[in-house]
């Protein structure tokens, strides 16, 4: 099966709707969203309401924190992302709150787990970012492959018996055999928000039947996006960073 991985799509309808228009021309078996539908960008409604109309065709979605940050009273962000959650908030109905609040925190199938952050603690919403990270969540599930997002750079790590973890950034368009003796945490990126320095948006396919992932980026149109963000009076610096990837 081939799975389209879109994961932190923060509210940006621009990035989203450049990743479905690169899927449609380039078709796999079913989209998976692992996480943070909201959040930062202009457009929480329309980018929610996108991802439910898939679901209800089929695709698949999992709960990420800024999600989570719409139902829960407290939450342990900074000052800039809680400015856009609050305002988030205000835009959504009863009906999209139902549908974040049912999303499950993770999915297993077969040898692969997805989840938004990590398979350590997954409610808690930890980082992966180095080899030790990676290897603390290898520790808590028994599946060969994770596949997750929240960090917004795409990252692989990959482990071995007697063996220290390594890590690398894939690179775009080229794909990752994901080898049987290995075990590996697939960080996937994000389509709204990247913070790699690159500010085209990431998704990726990852083939369950052939044991291979592969990156794809894609411009939008980042200038709209931002402006958008700026003319909702979310903080501007949400909407600067999305020139930069940063």
């Amino acid at each position: 099966m081939r799975t389209a991985v879109l994961s932190d799509i923060h509210g940006n309808r621009e990035a989203l709707q450049a990743c479905l228009a690169h899927i449609a021309r380039n078709p796999v078996d079913r989209i998976m969203f692992t996480g943070d539908i909201v959040g930062y960008g202009a457009d929480p409604v329309w980018c929610l309401e996108t991802v439910m109309e898939h679901v209800s065709k089929g695709a698949v979605a999992i709960l990420g924190n800024h999600d989570e940050a719409v139902f829960k009273k407290e939450c342990d962000m900074n000052a800039v992302a809680l400015a856009a959650i609050e305002w988030t908030r205000s835009k959504l109905g009863p009906e999209h709150r139902t549908f974040l609040e049912e999303l499950p925190i993770l999915i297993e199938e077969g040898e692969t787990l997805f989840v938004h952050a990590s398979a350590a603690a997954p409610r808690a919403w930890p980082y992966i970012t180095k080899t030790r990270d990676a290897d603390t969540s290898l520790r808590y599930t028994s599946k060969r492959i994770t596949i997750c997002g929240h960090v917004h750079r795409p990252q692989y790590f990959h482990a071995m018996d007697g063996r220290p973890i390594e890590a690398f950034t894939p690179p775009a368009g080229i794909p990752i055999p994901l080898l049987k003796q290995r075990r590996w945490v697939l960080v996937v990126g994000s389509v709204g928000q990247p913070r790699d320095n690159n500010p085209a948006a990431a998704y990726s396919v990852f083939d369950s039947a052939q044991g291979k992932i592969t990156m794809h980026r894609v411009a939008y149109d980042i200038d709209s996006a931002g402006r958008k963000i700026k003319a909702a009076g979310l903080p501007a610096r949400l909407a600067d960073r999305l020139l930069s990837g940063t």
